[in-house]
């Protein structure tokens, strides 16, 4: 399986050894780690193999990307039932590698191990030339942008979760996102303040954001894009799509703060602005009131 996974020049040491071996440059490391477990976060009658393994690097990419690096390297455990075919296996790894790739990243090393069900760990390192864009940066007065698809994978899951398959491209958002991975670094060299990458649900996250700056963030409803397949799905469903743009986690968008609008980079959206949090600090609004709605995925 380790021959499916290409090593960049900065592996000196790569899968097969006690450890891994890695040339490291100049700026700044970043480490991220996450775990998939079968029932939680994905299901094997849900998403083909392939798709859970880019489900798997992607949120662990993505993590870096927030920071305003970029990932380099990760190591992947995988623990599985016996009777788990080895061509799920092997289309996980093809399904990571191909994401990894997306990104130039290397998989320099893991482990496998029985479970009774199948269950991802994975670690991710980077690295960022300037400082890292941590989530602690904001400050009232700025606004607050996004980058990325917000709500697709939540309509997806939404589809799925009634039985259906349609409509089909929201169904593939759920079951393999595609994260903004150019967009970390270009806000931090533009001055982000902030930035969360939105695997939870955005007001949820938000809330991370704000708690984390010890301020409060208004979000504006109408300033997200409720694209047709959103509008579809909120009709057949009798929901209100923007719930689902809310709401939703695991399409891995960026969310991030900048000193102001001119400050935010070409493609992101402004859709809310930061404000004093004193006895307020780590409180998400909608229009300047509370949002009684979906607010993302609680862990515990």
């Amino acid at each position: 399986m380790t021959a499916l996974f290409e090593q960049g020049e900065h592996v000196l040491v790569g899968p097969g050894d006690d450890a891994a071996v890695l040339r490291v440059r100049t700026g700044h490391v970043v480490v991220s780690t996450d775990l998939l477990v079968e029932g939680a976060h994905f299901r094997r009658d849900w998403a083909e193999a392939l798709d859970v393994g880019h489900r798997a690097a992607a949120q662990n990419l993505s993590d870096i990307n927030a920071m305003g690096g970029r990932a380099h390297s990760l190591t992947i455990g995988l623990a599985a039932p016996g009777d788990l075919p080895v061509s799920w296996a092997l289309d996980f790894a093809r399904g990571f590698a191909a994401e990894c790739a997306l990104v130039g990243a290397s998989v320099v090393g893991g482990d496998l191990a029985r479970s009774d069900q199948v269950t991802v760990a994975v670690t991710v390192m980077g690295a960022c030339v300037q400082a890292p864009v941590l989530r602690s940066g904001a400050s009232p007065g700025e606004v607050v942008a996004l980058v990325g698809r917000q709500g697709w994978a939540a309509g997806g899951l939404a589809v799925l979760g009634r039985g259906f398959r349609s409509p089909r491209v929201l169904v593939e958002a759920y079951r393999r996102p595609e994260p903004p991975y150019e967009a970390g670094a270009v806000a931090a060299q533009a001055g982000a303040t902030s930035m969360i990458d939105v695997s939870d649900g955005l007001l949820a996250d938000a809330g991370h954001l704000a708690a984390d700056s010890g301020v409060a963030i208004d979000l504006r409803a109408g300033a997200f894009e409720i694209a047709e397949p959103l509008q579809a799905v909120g009709a057949a469903l009798n929901v209100d799509p923007v719930q689902l743009v809310l709401g939703g986690g695991e399409d891995h968008s960026l969310l991030a703060t900048f000193p102001d609008a001119g400050s935010v980079p070409e493609g992101w959206r402004v859709v809310g602005e930061v404000r004093d949090g004193g006895d307020q600090a780590g409180v998400v609004t909608v229009d300047g009131a509370a949002y009684d709605g979906p607010r993302g995925w609680t862990h515990f």
